[in-house]
């Protein structure tokens, strides 16, 4: 068994120099050189043409795609055989179900007006415990809105992104855009899927046979109800991430399916995984987009917002330093989520503007100048988009950094030796693996706030393991001639 998967694996080796990617990856000795390729191959602006040179009709370098490199930690290298028209086909056709999905299973107002349907909440409302009664359709908003997006979120494991920062930040921008129709668009309205939002935006004839009661939009009620949803994400939902209780439920469950001692060492050694930065900061942006946008409306919003911000900085600076694998990302992921901050500004505007039109009137003045107000918004925003997409792009500090000290270590070639050290950046699966068995480094328990040596039942695992492999490669050996 053993020299039939060494064989498999010894062929597929081999094969790979066969499988032409159309990507290389290139060192210079410097940044200033580095400078130079990018300007000399860049595609043509403005009818600018592009360095020529001898070998130009041979190469064809006008076609080429040249930019700065990300990280080696940020390289997902796995997914790099998945290029061209297929990545696109892949991308297209994952996002398009998604749509049709979502379009139908929308909001939590869906599934809570289905069991209002079979009546699941009754016995509850018969106890006439007003805590409870105003408590649990926000409790019951924000478990669905913790678990829905989640399918937006492995969508993207499924698209195949190069970089770690490209799937976080696409994964941000989706989970962000169906949170906001989830949570505060839609349950605003009085709409319960996306499905009746198009038909309330498009159709001219589904206002005079529905009966939507636009005039109760911002009564107090409506703010009381998202001024309860924060209040549930500050108390219950920072304390859920401290507990953590998906982690431990899926390594309990991967530790009760391990079926042999080596998968129930690897299953103790890899329980950790990086903090998901995109995702915490869709759910954190959208929860201050609920703030902002009721924070004029309803002002008693503002302080449970400031104390969501700041639980939610604690925990997740906890989680960041002692329950997950230290992550280097993209500065543009962060960049990103700053931008798209301003985004609670403008809805609050628009809210104000709705109010003012349903309450007020059309031609108020209040009405026209919070209209004027919010088309100088959208028109900066738009005119600071225009201005960075056209910007030339650099080579961030974090990259220029590690190329500075002249040595690129890949953190994911654990078990490959460190002794030989080059300049040049060799990836994980084109290096040579020791395949001889070597001994476990210490690592950190589950919940462990630091690093302790290996319990003794996993030492004796441990060496029980290398004694029978030892003994198995002693034997065969022996049986040799």
């Amino acid at each position: 068994m053993e020299e039939k998967l060494t064989d498999e694996f010894t062929a597929e080796r081999n094969r790979i120099p066969l499988k032409r990617l159309g990507t290389a990856f290139v060192t210079f000795q410097d940044e200033r050189m580095t400078a130079v390729i990018i300007q000399d191959c860049s595609r043509p602006r403005c009818r600018r043409a592009p360095q020529q040179s001898s070998v130009t009709p041979i190469l064809h370098s006008h076609q080429w795609g040249v930019r700065y490199a990300p990280a080696p930690n940020d390289v997902i290298w796995e997914n790099l055989a998945v290029s061209g028209p297929v990545w696109w086909v892949r991308l297209v056709a994952l996002n398009l179900a998604l749509f049709i999905l979502l379009f139908f299973l929308t909001t939590p107002a869906v599934v809570v007006s289905t069991m209002d349907r079979f009546n699941v909440t009754h016995p509850v409302e018969s106890l006439q415990n007003p805590v409870i009664t105003q408590f649990l359709p926000t409790l019951l908003l924000w478990m669905f809105s913790v678990c829905l997006p989640f399918l937006v979120y492995y969508s993207a494991f499924l698209e195949c992104h190069w970089t770690r920062s490209n799937e976080n930040q696409l994964t941000m921008h989706k989970c962000y855009l169906f949170l906001v129709f989830m949570v505060i668009i839609l349950p605003s309205l009085g709409l319960t899927s996306l499905d009746l939002f198009f038909r309330w935006l498009f159709d001219i004839h589904f206002l005079d046979s529905a009966n939507l009661k636009f005039q109760c939009v911002f009564l107090p009620n409506n703010g009381a109800f998202f001024v309860n949803y924060v209040i549930t994400a500050s108390l219950i939902g920072t304390a859920m991430e401290l507990l953590r209780i998906p982690g431990l439920t899926v390594y309990a469950t991967r530790l009760c399916l391990a079926k042999s001692v080596p998968e129930r060492l690897h299953v103790k050694r890899s329980q950790a995984y990086e903090f998901q930065f995109g995702l915490e900061y869709a759910w954190t942006t959208c929860v201050f987009s609920v703030v902002m946008t009721y924070s004029i409306t309803c002002p008693i919003i503002a302080p449970f917002g400031l104390l969501y911000l700041l639980l939610k900085h604690m925990t997740d600076r906890y989680n960041i330093y002692y329950a997950y694998i230290p992550t280097k990302l993209s500065p543009s992921l962060h960049a990103a989520a700053a931008r798209q901050l301003l985004a609670a500004p403008i809805l609050c505007i628009f809210w104000l503007l709705f109010f003012s039109v349903l309450r007020l009137g059309s031609t108020h003045p209040v009405t026209l100048f919070t209209f004027a107000s919010l088309l100088c918004c959208l028109l900066f925003s738009i005119f600071g988009l225009c201005l960075r997409k056209l910007r030339p792009k650099r080579p961030s500090s974090y990259q220029m950094s590690e190329q500075g000290e002249g040595i690129i270590q890949d953190t994911e070639s654990s078990s490959i030796s460190s002794t030989q050290q080059s300049t040049v950046f060799v990836a994980t699966v084109l290096q040579e693996h020791e395949l001889s068995p070597l001994a476990s480094p210490a690592h950190l328990s589950y919940g462990a706030l630091e690093t302790r040596a290996d319990s003794p039942t996993e030492t004796s695992e441990a060496e029980n393991l290398q004694d029978t492999y030892v003994k198995g490669t002693c034997s065969s050996e022996e049986r040799s001639p």
